[in-house]
């Protein structure tokens, strides 16, 4: 039977990005809807049309405070569920998670579906105390209200830190997945280049991603190996909170011995070029560009933290790359040196990551554990790659 889905995000472009394999999946069998921040990008709405998604905007402001901006998205989302009223409700990240869910229980939607994508910002050691604070108690507010509504992890270490905290319940309905997965024929495999050691970092220039690490650990390897580059691929906005300072992002990108690129929309380009992929995060749900890297055959080095350290194989036989410790500049510069010393292990590594990419990072296979999880009176066994406390 065909079921009308709404899907409410942060960032219209992860629409595409992360969950468009998934909203592909879904349009074969149902009416699709999203309600997402205004799409500047022509590019996407388009692509999102031709899809057959039926959308709706509105003025939400992802990584600011803004009173304004979050009643404007709950009176907006409360009309819009009002008029379509979907058998199912999606929504991602903090704000679309929080907000959504209430408005979607009160109009008594029946089939509410909450993914947390990672704790991030809020729950790392830089958070400021007033975001932190008001964050943690809205989301507590909003997972104790919604007895019925099931909750995604893309790890067992942002399930535990909630269930630690008390924000979760023990008898809340969750769910683990494997990230949000990797498009395997997409993210095709190629050998490094080995010759030319480079190292490729891809993030948001945000403190909680690692920057300012990466940025002290570059230094030190290019006093070293002056011949080893180095690229950055990422946006920065000095607006956000937890954005790096204007000072450094003007150090990145007009450093002599680092290509600094913005906001780019195929980053296949950028892992091609690389020997190494660097991310050095502080924690994440399950970091989109490193599956990519690993997809394509690109040795990892990231943080034994949450999110991240699920992404390195831990049996020494196949290991695709390193973990160090949060803020680290020492063990990630060691690390990277590592590669420079020893090129052919960057070869060897990569294989061994595309090689657990295929095994559990599949786009196919964790969009058919979200498909359980939307409609699991169609389904009724939970795969082993699908965890339910």
């Amino acid at each position: 039977m065909q079921k009308k889905i709404l899907i409410s995000c942060s960032a219209p472009g992860s629409l595409i990005q992360f969950r468009g394999k998934l909203i592909e999946e879904l349009l074969q069998d149902h009416i699709v809807y999203v309600f997402t921040p205004k799409i500047q990008d022509e590019k996407m709405r388009e692509k999102l049309t031709q899809l057959g998604v039926h959308i709706y905007e509105n003025g939400l402001r992802r990584n600011n405070i803004s009173v304004a901006s979050d009643l404007g998205y709950i009176v907006d989302l409360y009309k819009v569920i009002k008029q379509i009223k979907p058998d199912v409700f999606f929504a991602y990240t903090f704000k679309p998670l929080i907000f959504g869910s209430i408005v979607s229980s009160l109009l008594n939607v029946k089939n509410r579906v909450a993914m947390l994508t990672g704790l991030g910002y809020n729950f790392t050691d830089t958070a400021k105390s007033f975001p932190k604070i008001a964050t943690q108690n809205l989301l507590k507010l909003s997972l104790r209200f919604n007895k019925d509504l099931k909750v995604i992890f893309q790890n067992e270490d942002d399930h535990n830190e909630l269930l630690k905290r008390k924000i979760l319940s023990k008898k809340s309905k969750t769910y683990v997945v494997n990230g949000s997965g990797v498009d395997l024929s997409f993210y095709k495999y190629s050998e490094p280049n080995v010759k030319s050691m480079r190292f490729l970092l891809i993030a948001r220039l945000i403190k909680a991603k690692g920057v300012e690490e990466f940025l002290a650990a570059i230094k030190i390897i290019h006093s070293k190996y002056p011949d080893v580059k180095f690229s950055v691929v990422g946006t920065f906005d000095g607006s956000q909170i937890d954005s790096i300072p204007q000072y450094l992002f003007d150090e990145i990108r007009n450093s002599d011995f680092i290509d600094y690129t913005g906001w780019v929309d195929d980053v296949r380009p950028f892992i091609e070029q690389a020997s190494v992929v660097v991310l050095p995060s502080y924690r994440e749900g399950t970091p989109r560009s490193i599956l990519e890297a690993m997809a394509m055959g690109r040795a990892i080095i990231t943080t034994d933290t949450a999110g991240c350290r699920q992404t390195i194989n831990r049996d020494p036989e196949f290991s695709n790359g390193y973990l160090v410790p949060v803020k680290s500049v020492k063990e990630l510069a060691d690390k990277m040196e590592n590669f420079v010393l020893n090129p052919p292990k960057a070869i060897n590594m990569g294989i061994n990551g595309r090689n657990y990419a295929i095994d559990k990072f599949d786009v196919n296979k964790v969009n058919s554990s979200m498909l359980k999880i939307f409609f699991p009176e169609t389904n009724s066994l939970i795969e082993n790659n699908l965890v339910k406390s």
